[in-house]
């Protein structure tokens, strides 16, 4: 063992000194500004050939509806031409198919607004040359033809102005009222759609001017308002346009707040501005006012540019070439897809072009170095396993690693178990998209550790259990202790499951690696190592595991400092200024993730794992004794809190350097996978495959604990418990054929996860199993803390507590940090006072409750 740990921290330190670079930025790798993230293809042309510019778009019914919008179908507008505007309704039932009329706007109509709804295309306002309608229509397609209904209509006529639907509430914004308007209008409409009796509303506050032309967009139950332009006298005071940059949001219950402008000024962009990923928004090309010919025969044609705006660091970034110049158009997102159906390519000049783009595929190569690294660590993980195998003499090896295990190790293992590979991503992830409220979470756990070392350690201790769910049958009855180890062994294959996949997915979707190679080499190789080395393999390569996930972290936090503009203190600087290192959140608000909830909710929240769960419990089994036992709860817990600086610095960290560097960004990458992300652009060669081992390190220590834990339960509490007599060998071979079988399930599962559309319904599945878990830790506290809790009043209580959280989950807005403290609530009240009405038998409960302890026998409480 000590060998595996000094080569890997000399590996660790011989790539380290290759990773030294110059505090000033990177320059730029030319893939990543020269990158494309969409890939365009055109779809069958509109059925017109001039095409239309103004029309309204949308989905129903699954079909793409195009309707209505304006040409100079006979001479162009610097010849004479007159603008004329068209009714008919289009449909385009899928992305190879060809257009057909199905339908005809009320009268001839353009450059209204169209969003899309469950039910159907909603049509606002609009109009022609010589009016601006206010009328409403939801536009339906029942596979014949598209019908229209009338919904409120607007409080004044209004053409050219632009909006978006968030949730089930639109937002309209700007506009002219009339063609002859002097100026827009600067107000912001919205209309309920649950409750369209109440008509439109008018939003307070906004925009310091008005605007038409705008483009508008919804991410993350935000309205987004960009550009546009707006009306000011000219020369001849005559009203021109002045193209405007300025960007806004709106959040519901928090007002407005001012964005970053963007790079250019933007008018006519295609709109509602579609959303990419959870956290971009994509303009797609528009007028930045700048290319005016002599005239307008000799336009250039408008700016080709792809912009995406990123809400989390409030950054603008190019993020591709346009194939094609069109504004004043829709652009719909229809069956993974963006559509631009035709537009005004110059002034004047219509395309009946419709284009199409879907995400381009994000592939980075790793190159052979970080392979053999990663395959060094992987090879170590099974060695090891091999080399435990040795020492498995029976289950008390297999099971407790013989109790030779020092007090180090086990609160490394105890940490490597907690940290999964999901909170080894979503931890920095949370910092980078908020601050470092969570950090709190920690006191919590300080708080806990003098609770569980003095009330529960000594039960299970002084029992001599194998399996923490002993104690309920020594406490209370058998059916109490084979419903505790049933529920968990049935969440933790359900979360093994989901262990192996995520991070496999966000390996997969960040780095390039096959996501199927990803789940195999995770689940397979722990399934080796366990099978063959049982309990003293998990926590040893709980250890190396530990110090690669640490390793990784520290050295991942200081070279994206490194990489920061202005270094550590341009990083502190710009934190402070988005305000990403707010701690204390002292509102009194059981629905937010405030001070007094967070540290409640987790003191809570973390029973379960500290007393309730078999995966942490066995590890304080496995020292010589009581105080070494505690002593490495205590490590684990200083541990746990300074890790947590690391983890959330890195989330702050990449916040401000990709808030400097937008541009790396991966649109399509969800927020946990920015951690790999940088690791895959950023770190040295060797580097970056130690901190994808680490991944697979956080993944591994958790599946692996999960392995060892669910058969150790399953052979201590059904097998062993139901066949006294059987031999210790027969249960030994039994152990290591359950590690197998169930490792091969949670690898299936998250295999078939990747390939098939289950993974609400294992989301299900985890959640309502997940109902258990504070009851549970009630069960313990109950058992340890009263005397007149019986068995039946007991299971009583686990009972209403899940059917309680359950509707507590569905029927109310309070945090989920809350709901550990409902649960064990309701089951140690309602099985206490069931117990009082139940009958049971009179149980000796010497040495079972904190009441009855042996009081020669003080517990462990130095740390």
């Amino acid at each position: 063992m000590k060998h595996a740990l000094l080569f890997l921290v000399g590996l660790t330190a011989t790539l380290a000194l290759h990773a030294q670079t110059p505090t000033s930025a990177p320059a730029l790798p030319p893939e990543v500004s020269t990158r494309e993230i969409l890939t365009w293809q055109s779809l069958a042309p509109l059925p017109d050939p001039e095409g239309f510019a103004g029309s309204y778009a949308g989905i129903s019914g699954g079909a793409l509806l195009v309707a209505g919008g304006a040409n100079f179908p006979d001479r162009r507008p610097w010849e004479g031409g007159t603008k004329v505007w068209h009714a008919p309704i289009f449909v385009l039932e899928t992305p190879t198919g060809t257009w057909k009329t199905a339908g005809s706007l009320p009268r001839p109509a353009g450059y209204g607004l169209s969003l899309t709804l469950p039910e159907g295309v909603l049509l606002i306002g609009g109009g022609d040359a010589t009016t601006h309608f206010s009328e409403v229509h939801l536009a339906r397609w029942d596979g014949k033809t598209v019908t229209l209904e009338s919904r409120p209509a607007l409080p004044v006529g209004l053409s050219q102005h632009t909006g978006a639907l968030v949730g089930r509430t639109v937002y309209v914004a700007g506009g002219l009222e009339r063609p002859d308007s002097p100026q827009a209008r600067n107000t912001v409409l919205t209309l309920n759609l649950d409750a369209p009796a109440e008509g439109w509303r008018t939003l307070e506050g906004g925009p310091d001017t008005g605007r038409f032309l705008a483009t508008a967009g919804a991410l993350d139950g935000a309205f987004y308002l960009f550009g546009g332009c707006r009306l000011v006298p000219g020369p001849d005071g005559r009203p021109q346009r002045e193209p405007l940059r300025d960007a806004w949001r709106h959040t519901p219950g928090q007002g407005w707040t001012r964005l970053a402008d963007l790079p250019t000024p933007l008018i006519a962009s295609p709109g509602p501005a579609p959303a990419m990923g959870p956290s971009h928004l994509l303009l797609i090309g528009g007028d930045d006012g700048s290319r005016t010919g002599p005239a307008a025969a000799q336009h250039p044609g408008f700016p080709r540019t792809l912009w995406a705006y990123h809400t989390l660091t409030d950054s603008w970034a190019q993020m591709g070439t346009l194939p094609f110049s069109l504004v004043t158009t829709p652009v719909v997102t229809w069956q993974g897809r963006f559509v631009v159906p035709g537009g005004e390519r110059q002034p004047g000049l219509r395309s009946p072009a419709v284009w199409s783009a879907v995400a381009a595929p994000h592939a980075p190569k790793l190159g052979t170095v970080n392979y053999i690294t990663i395959a060094l660590y992987l090879g170590l993980m099974v060695a090891m396993g091999v080399w435990f195998a040795r020492r498995q003499k029976g289950t008390e090896d297999y099971f407790r690693a013989g109790r030779r295990v020092p007090w180090w190790a086990v609160s490394l293992s105890i940490y490597a178990t907690l940290l999964s590979s999901i909170t080894f991503m979503a931890v920095p992830a949370k910092a980078y998209a908020t601050n470092w409220t969570f950090t709190v979470a920690n006191v919590a756990s300080l708080l806990l550790v003098p609770i569980v070392i003095r009330y529960y350690l000594p039960f299970f201790r002084r029992l001599d259990v194998t399996s923490a769910y002993e104690y309920l049958e020594h406490r209370f009855n058998l059916p109490v202790r084979l419903y505790a180890s049933a529920a968990f062994v049935l969440f933790q294959c359900g979360r093994m499951a989901i262990v192996i996949f995520l991070p496999s997915l966000a390996l997969s979707a960040a780095m390039g690696l096959n996501v199927y190679l990803c789940i195999v080499l995770i689940g397979a190789l722990c399934v080796v190592y366990t099978a063959f080395g049982g309990m003293e393999a998990v926590i040893w390569t709980d250890v190396v595991q530990a110090v690669v996930l640490l390793g990784v972290a520290i050295l991942s936090l200081f070279l994206i400092v490194t990489r920061v503009d202005g270094g550590l203190a341009g990083l502190w600087t710009e934190a402070v200024a988005y305000d990403k290192l707010q701690v204390f959140d002292w509102r009194w608000d059981a629905t937010a993730a405030v001070v007094w909830v967070i540290v409640i909710g987790n003191l809570f929240s973390n029973l379960t794992p500290y007393t309730a769960d078999q995966t942490v419990v066995q590890r304080y089994m496995v020292t010589r004794n009581e105080k070494q036992a505690a002593r490495a709860i205590w490590t684990n817990a200083w541990l746990g809190l300074g890790s947590t600086f690391v983890f959330f610095g890195i989330g702050t960290a990449l916040f401000v350097f990709y808030r400097q560097h937008p541009q790396y960004l991966e649109p399509a990458l969800g927020t946990d996978a920015v951690f790999p992300l940088f690791m895959a652009q950023f770190l040295p060669p060797g580097i970056a495959g130690l901190a994808i081992a680490g991944i697979f390190a956080a993944a591994q220590s958790t599946v692996s604990s999960s392995l060892n834990s669910m058969v150790a339960a399953l052979t201590t509490d059904f097998y062993r418990r139901f066949r006294p007599n059987a031999p210790d060998q027969s249960c030994l071979r039994l152990a290591r054929w359950l590690t197998v079988g169930l490792g091969i399930f949670g690898t299936a599962v998250a295999w078939i996860m990747a390939g098939a559309d289950i993974r609400s319904l294992w989301d299900t599945y985890l959640g309502l199993l997940g109902l258990l878990g504070s009851g549970l830790a009630g069960l313990f506290a109950l058992g340890i803390f009263t005397t007149r809790t019986n068995g039946a009043g007991a299971l009583v209580g686990v009972g209403v507590s899940a059917v309680v959280l359950y509707w507590v989950q569905r029927h109310t807005s309070l945090h989920f940090f809350l709901y550990a403290v409902v649960g064990i609530g309701v089951c140690c009240s309602v099985g206490w006072l069931a117990s009082l009405v139940l009958p049971s038998r009179p149980k000796d409960l010497t040495g079972l409750s904190w009441s009855t302890r042996v009081r020669d026998e003080p517990a462990a409480t130095d740390h």
